[in-house]
């Protein structure tokens, strides 16, 4: 548990390593361009599309959130005994301060709280959150993109470095795009520092669909809000009303794949282009990778990782990984 200590003042700080801003106009120009169109994911994040997110985590044919957290409420005292004390915790992206609140509550007076995210002011929020929750912690915000080189606070604890990456945000990399991701965090963290990793399960079809396809038809609304928002900052001329939210799940790759599909003849205008849309094309938004526990296993040892641990819920449906960079 953490302690109030008499010198708790002032110990947030910010580090600015002034990454590359996402451009959506460029981005939507390129992927509407492809002969297979596509938006990157990470688009989906505005205002609108984060509320809306928010109700997806809530709904019941989604599971991965509320799994879990319950593995790491039901596993994170025994993550803390391998942990140690006056770790430094590193979260890549600042996330769920549920997920977060949950180890720190576990673990013996840790040093120092590293979120890394690329949204300045999401990035402030986070810290500024976790650092009244926690008011002896050190806070070492870093506002940077994971991709670009960049060094980590100083670790001067003398405890472990601990890499926190929840959410199962590995899957919506290609296992090569993974391989690559982990291996350049295992060299980042150093020899003995420690990973602690969400990753879905490959499960059947009847669960992964609905997962990413809700009843209620809010994934639609959050996958549909992506066209509405190039139509509010961009200009676009999407006709909203006619595309359909779409989840495939392909058992044979473990990918879920989501799209926006036309549902009829559409032309879209944006600034001096024009896209045509045909009936029945797809619009690719989205994949999301799910793995067995071995496969994920290989893929991290590939990279540099070593499996210590692994915990599950009793229907494994979703995994968090223990790794020690070897």
């Amino acid at each position: 548990m953490l302690a109030t200590r008499p010198d708790a003042a002032g110990l947030l700080r910010f580090h600015d390593h002034e990454p590359a801003q996402d451009d959506f106009r460029t981005a939507l120009v390129a992927g509407l361009s492809g002969v297979s169109k596509s938006i990157p994911c990470r688009f989906l994040y505005d205002a609108s599309g984060s509320l809306l997110f928010d109700r997806i985590c809530e709904l019941p044919e989604y599971y991965p959130t509320r799994t879990e957290v319950g593995i790491l409420g039901a596993n994170a005292a025994e993550m803390a005994a391998v942990i140690g004390s006056c770790a430094q915790i590193v979260e890549l992206g600042s996330g769920s301060s549920a997920k977060i609140g949950l180890l720190l509550d576990a673990l013996d007076a840790p040093w120092s709280y590293v979120p890394i995210d690329i949204s300045r002011e999401h990035l402030l929020g986070a810290a500024q959150a976790i650092q009244q929750q926690y008011p002896a912690l050190r806070v070492e915000a870093v506002c940077a993109d994971f991709a670009q080189e960049f060094d980590l606070p100083a670790n001067d604890g003398g405890g472990a470095r601990i890499c926190f990456y929840p959410g199962s945000t590995i899957g919506n990399l290609t296992p090569s795009e993974a391989l690559a991701f982990l291996t350049q965090w295992s060299a980042r963290l150093g020899r003995g520092a420690l990973m602690i990793i969400g990753v879905d399960l490959r499960k059947d079809a009847s669960i992964l669909e609905p997962a990413y396809d809700d009843a209620a038809g809010v994934t639609a609304r959050f996958s549909l809000n992506m066209l509405a928002r190039a139509n509010r900052e961009l200009g676009t001329d999407f006709d909203v009303s006619r595309f359909r939210h779409r989840a495939i799940y392909h058992p044979d790759t473990g990918r879920v794949g989501i799209d926006l599909v036309a549902q009829a003849d559409q032309i879209i205008h944006l600034d001096h282009h024009r896209f045509r849309v045909a009936e029945g094309e797809a619009i690719h938004i989205e994949d999301s990778w799910k793995y067995h526990i071995s496969d994920f296993q290989a893929l991290a040892a590939k990279a540099g990782f070593a499996a210590r641990d692994v915990w599950t819920d009793d229907a494994r449906l979703f995994s968090v990984h223990l790794l020690e960079v070897a």
